[in-house]
């Protein structure tokens, strides 16, 4: 017997449901909000959620990973009155476990529920061996960083191709290198191929590597990196600039992990693992024809992408304690203090180069408080500074969208001025919104409880909380 919840306002269709679930032998409940729903999977264990999508206090699609981070992490199975292939990949990619058209509810229903309930009973019975993750250098602990290692935890156990991609600075190599640490293939070598750095002419001698005599220069035979690579991992870092031609013959090597050297006329073998990186949409690369789909088909068999960093501020403060730490030692100082309002001042900040963007920041900071035992946000550069003094004045103007009293600004808003007028707009919205609950404005805008005190705090807003509930 299962214990199933179901989600749906239309009261005929939920009784019907639940009818028929309790006939077959399981435990339903109907519940007609998703407030409703929330609780009771919150309070009590269920294996499966039939979720409505349009709902009177919200859409369930934006509810879906609520559901599926509640204690007995169930199998939600989204029902929708017309299906929409944007609602059924956002369902699908969020983690439901299938994604069914109302009208064919009745007759779905028991051959969802069937192969879900199997599903669940057989992943109990798998025998899990704790396993302490080699993370390395990647730091967070945020809900972000640790769905991204969760996959590298899967990844690591198979031997599948794995493309990795995020904005330029989100730790993509620090990943490779995680899957590679964590896989059976660690005692062999995990070697990098840059291929933003490559010459278009030295690519393939470099991956192959070349035979005597095979262009002017060549006196020896020398080994490429897919031969070092042998038994190990090798890692292609930005795998979008792979030239198309060079993208054709990689394939085949990929496929049957045979290559031939340059200038030779024998072919060799490599039993090596591929982790590929782009900051590139590669998908949008295929349409414009610099990027094979059939490449892409082989190097996309399992997915990491990793967020920005202005999507986890939580970790800011993880990641600046981390790597102050380290120049601290790297430079033989005794460990600094860091102030509260230089916390403050780093999760203000949108982080455009993400971690790296932070890393060199904190290398600056470092290099002119050398002597200084607490960093302050007095220490942080002067745009940081700036911006935080531009917000107290900005915080007291009118919103830019009132029709009434004096312009904003005195001349034309720069990019920077119009976003944090817009941001402080935004947040009194949320919270008039949400009534003033912060539990409330955090489920809505999906920010972390510390970032939403931050821009409340930024912008004086903390009359329009409820108590901070």
């Amino acid at each position: 017997m299962a214990k199933i919840l179901v989600i749906d306002d239309d009261a005929m269709l939920s009784t019907m449901l639940v009818d028929q679930l309790d006939r077959i032998g399981h435990a339903a409940t109907g519940v007609s909000t998703l407030t409703d729903g929330v609780n009771m999977v919150g309070k009590d264990d269920f294996d499966v959620v039939f979720l409505d999508v349009q709902l009177p206090d919200g859409n369930g699609l934006e509810f879906l990973p609520e559901f599926k981070a509640a204690p007995s992490s169930p199998e939600v199975i989204i029902m929708t009155g017309k299906g929409d292939p944007d609602g059924a990949e956002k369902a699908i990619t969020s983690g439901a476990w299938a994604y069914i058209e109302k009208p064919h509810v009745v007759r779905d229903l028991l051959l969802h529920l069937t192969r879900a309930l199997q599903y669940r009973e057989e992943t109990k019975r798998i025998k899990k061996i704790p396993v302490a993750l080699k993370r390395g250098d990647i730091i967070g602990s945020s809900n972000e960083i640790a769905a991204c290692l969760d996959m590298v935890a899967k990844s690591a156990a198979s031997e599948v191709s794995v493309l990795i991609t995020g904005e330029t600075g989100t730790g993509k190599e620090l990943f490779a290198w995680a899957i590679h640490e964590n896989s059976n293939r660690v005692q062999s070598n995990f070697v990098i191929v840059d291929c933003a750095a490559l010459p278009e002419t030295l690519i393939e001698s470099t991956l192959f590597g070349y035979s005597k005599g095979a262009f002017t220069g060549a006196d020896n035979y020398r080994d490429g990196l897919i031969k070092h690579a042998d038994g190990g991992t090798l890692f292609l870092d930005e795998v979008g600039e792979l030239p198309l031609n060079t993208q054709k013959t990689f394939l085949r090597v990929l496929q049957e992990h045979r290559y031939r050297p340059v200038g030779s006329s024998r072919e060799k073998h490599s039993d090596f693992r591929l982790v590929a990186a782009s900051n590139r949409n590669l998908e949008e690369c295929v349409q414009a024809g610099t990027f094979r789909s059939d490449l892409l088909f082989r190097l996309q068999a399992f997915s990491i992408t990793l967020p920005p960093l202005k999507t986890r501020i939580s970790d800011i403060r993880e990641l600046t304690t981390f790597y102050i730490e380290k120049l601290c030692k790297r430079y033989g100082r005794e460990t600094k203090g860091i102030a509260p309002d230089f916390i403050e001042a780093l999760s203000a900040y949108d982080w455009p180069g993400n971690i790296r963007e932070l890393f060199q920041v904190l290398e600056l900071v470092l290099a002119n408080a050398i002597q200084s035992p607490t960093l302050f946000s007095y220490h942080l550069p002067k745009q940081f500074r700036i911006l935080q003094a531009q917000a107290g004045i900005q915080g007291a103007q009118p919103s830019p969208s009132s029709s009434e009293g004096p312009p904003l600004f005195d001349r034309f808003p720069s990019w920077r001025q119009n976003k944090e007028c817009r941001e402080k707009e935004y947040v009194q919205q949320l919270m008039l919104h949400s009534k003033g609950s912060i539990k409330e404005a955090c489920r809505i805008c999906k920010l972390s409880r510390t970032r939403l005190y931050q821009l409340l705090h930024k912008y004086d807003l903390y009359s329009t909380t409820a108590n901070g509930k």
